[in-house]
């Protein structure tokens, strides 16, 4: 077998950790990229100026797939997210917060998704809701139907909705679909993600894993928690730029009707998240 077909049977896939002050979870974050099944990865973490011991903890971890990035100035979120992209050298590229994990299987099947099926420009899987001590507590299951599907006409339904995408930890990419749509908008500093995968669904076709190959960290100090408890008008605000973006874009077209569907479903979503940490934090 040549080297070449051996690259295109196992290509290298980056494994992206933005990280701040995540010196708590991020061992095991990393230690549960690091034992995939699937072998042919880079773990890319990239500091964004953490004042705990975070670059200490990843410093100490010997593996040669290990390539950290420490930012000289805070960038943010956003900002870190897109150097995260910036620094992937993979044909293939997954991001995942610091505070999740992987099951090891993740790379291996969502990676066979994408091999099989060139066309799909985004693959996700199912998600495990686990607490701070990485018990599971719930499931987050992705779209109903599973393999490959219309990507506009589930971005219109996950627009009206919810998101069917999900946290980074579930998705993987090709690096044309990130080359395509570019990085991750500065407007939406709390749902980025949603907006990201929505363009790239946009692109074509998508594939949908029905197994739970990821963890989600339930927390009550995240950033969608903190925002969530504290400012429930700045994330329905910023679900309306997100729906007002993507009509403009013409990609998907919501009518007046559908629109104010959304409004009301996120609203009512964002209580019932509300109360969903508030009685996780009274269990503790």
């Amino acid at each position: 077998m040549s080297m070449e077909t051996e690259k295109k049977k196992r290509p290298l896939v980056s494994v992206c950790i933005p990280a701040y002050n995540s010196a708590v979870y991020i061992k095991r974050t990393m230690e549960s990229v690091l034992n995939q099944k699937y072998k042919n990865i880079e773990l890319v973490v990239v500091d964004d100026c953490s004042k705990d011991d975070t670059v200490k903890i990843v410093e100490s971890m010997d593996d040669p797939r290990i390539r950290l990035v420490k930012n000289e100035k805070n960038l943010g979120m956003t900002g870190n997210w897109n150097k995260c992209l910036a620094e992937a050298k993979g044909e293939y590229i997954k991001l995942i917060c610091a505070d999740d994990i992987l099951y090891e299987e993740s790379i291996e099947k969502e990676l066979k998704a994408l091999l099989a099926h060139p066309e799909v420009t985004l693959v996700m899987s199912d998600t495990s809701l686990i607490d701070e001590n990485g018990k599971r507590t719930g499931c987050f299951k992705r779209y109903p139907r599973s393999g490959i599907l219309d990507g506009r006409k589930v971005a219109k339904r996950a627009l009206i909705f919810k998101s069917f995408f999900g946290a980074p930890c579930n998705t993987m990419f090709p690096r044309s679909s990130y080359e395509q749509v570019g990085g991750f908008d500065p407007e939406f500093p709390y749902i980025l993600d949603f907006d990201m995968w929505l363009r790239m669904a946009c692109l074509g076709k998508i594939y949908v894993i029905h197994e739970e190959l990821n963890g989600f960290r339930v927390r009550n100090d995240s950033n969608t928690g903190n925002l969530i408890n504290d400012d429930r008008k700045t994330y329905n605000l910023e679900h309306k730029n997100l729906l007002k973006k993507h009509n403009a874009l013409g990609a998907v077209h919501l009518n007046r009707f559908e629109l104010w569907v959304s409004m009301m479903i996120r609203h009512w979503r964002n209580e019932l998240i509300q109360i969903y940490l508030w009685v996780n934090a009274k269990k503790r």
